[in-house]
């Protein structure tokens, strides 16, 4: 798992991919997507049995936390600043990446409530899809440093901006709709199937 997740973020920092997130708003929103839904839970589950030094807060303060941390670095003024320069753009990213990882490795703990955890992936992505929906049916293009740079790849600003809504609305959730529907069907299988945790 440390490998694969390792491998997953080196592609997202050293493919084409991180180089067209500079052009494309949903190039951007793509990234993320990856960072904190394939790479963070990969990491997650690879450090699952480490125990870190620092407190773990509870998985609700977690899940507000990937809220407001998402919500925030998509504002269009906070955006702004955050791609032009190195500090902003790894405060960024790392703070992305940090919080999904402490929600999915105390969801995905050994010890976690199963209905705690359930509810933290299904709450995280009903608030992304929420503000994937905002972004898809904004009037208007929202995102200034991308208001000059889709037109060579064939998209305006605005279909530019409702890919990135689409894309954190329906494959951004995925992870964490089916992270939580093994959860469930775990709990719902009878109890002599159920593997030791």
């Amino acid at each position: 798992m440390a490998l694969a997740g390792t491998g997953v973020l080196a592609l997202l920092f050293l493919s084409p991919l991180c180089a067209l997130t500079v052009s494309l708003f949903s190039a951007r929103v793509a990234h993320h997507a990856l960072l904190i839904g394939v790479v963070a839970p990969l990491l997650a589950l690879a450090f699952r049995g480490v125990r870190f030094p620092a407190p773990s807060l509870p998985l609700s303060a977690l899940t507000g936390l990937n809220a407001l941390l998402l919500w925030f670095w998509h504002v269009p003024q906070v955006y702004e600043v955050a791609i032009v320069g190195a500090l902003p753009y790894w405060t960024m990213q790392l703070s992305l990446l940090g919080a999904a990882f402490a929600l999915w490795r105390a969801a995905l703990a050994p010890a976690a409530h199963p209905g705690s955890a359930i509810f933290a992936l299904l709450a995280t992505m009903v608030q992304m899809g929420m503000l994937g929906a905002l972004l898809t049916f904004a009037r208007s293009p929202l995102y200034v440093p991308h208001l000059g740079t889709t037109q060579a790849f064939g998209l305006s600003p605005l279909a530019d901006q409702q890919l990135a809504g689409l894309i954190m609305w329906v494959p951004a959730s995925l992870p964490y709709l089916v992270a939580a529907l093994l959860l469930l069907s775990v709990q719902l299988a009878p109890a002599s199937s159920r593997r030791v945790r």
